[in-house]
C-alpha cells in the first residue's frame, strides 16, 4: 500500500474521530484530536476562536446544551501535502431542538459544509503522545436552502430554523 494511500486513510480516520467524539460528548477523546498551538476553529454563526482553550471549552459548551447530535457526513473529500491534510465535506446533522411546552425535545435537521484542516504531529515519546494527525483548524458554515414564500418568490434560510416573516 502507498504512503499517500495509508494518509489518506489516517486522515479520514481522524476526521471520523472528532465527530464520533461530539456525538458521544467525549471532551477527552476531541482534546486528543487537536495540536497544541495555534489551532482556531469557526462553529456556524460563531466568531472564530483562537487558541486551544478557547476551542475546547467552545466544543465542551456545545456538548453540555446539545442532548443529542449525529452526524452524516457526505461529500467527504481528502488531500494531504506534506505534512498538512485537508478534508471538505458536508455535515447532515440530526439534533435535539429547544423543548416545547410538554418538555419534549423534537429533532432538528440542518446541512454545515465543513473544512477541517490536519497536520501531522510528531511522536513525544516523553508525553506518551504516538504524534498522528491533528485537527489544526475546523470551519463550518451553515447552507443556505430555498423556501417559497407565498409571493413566489424565494427566502435563504438555514434548515431547521424558521423562514423569515414575509
Amino acid at each position: 500500500m502507498s504512503s499517500a494511500r495509508t494518509d489518506i486513510e489516517a486522515v479520514e480516520a481522524a476526521n471520523t474521530a472528532l465527530y464520533q467524539a461530539v456525538e458521544e460528548g467525549d471532551l477527552e477523546a476531541l482534546s486528543a484530536l487537536w495540536l497544541e498551538d495555534g489551532v482556531t476553529v469557526v462553529h456556524p454563526g460563531w466568531p472564530v476562536l483562537s487558541g486551544r482553550a478557547e476551542v475546547l471549552r467552545s466544543y465542551a459548551l456545545i456538548m453540555a446544551n446539545t442532548e443529542y447530535i449525529q452526524f452524516f457526513l457526505t461529500d467527504v473529500e481528502v488531500s494531504v501535502h506534506g505534512d498538512t491534510a485537508l478534508v471538505s465535506c458536508t455535515e447532515n446533522i440530526l439534533s435535539s431542538g429547544p423543548a416545547d411546552e410538554d418538555g419534549a425535545s423534537p429533532l432538528v435537521g440542518g446541512l454545515v459544509v465543513a473544512t477541517n484542516v490536519f497536520r501531522h504531529a510528531a511522536p513525544d515519546p516523553a508525553a506518551g503522545d504516538e504524534g498522528g494527525w491533528r485537527l489544526w483548524s475546523h470551519h463550518g458554515s451553515p447552507v443556505l436552502v430555498e423556501n417559497e414564500e407565498s409571493a413566489g418568490g424565494t427566502t435563504p434560510t438555514v434548515p431547521g430554523e424558521d423562514p423569515p416573516p414575509a
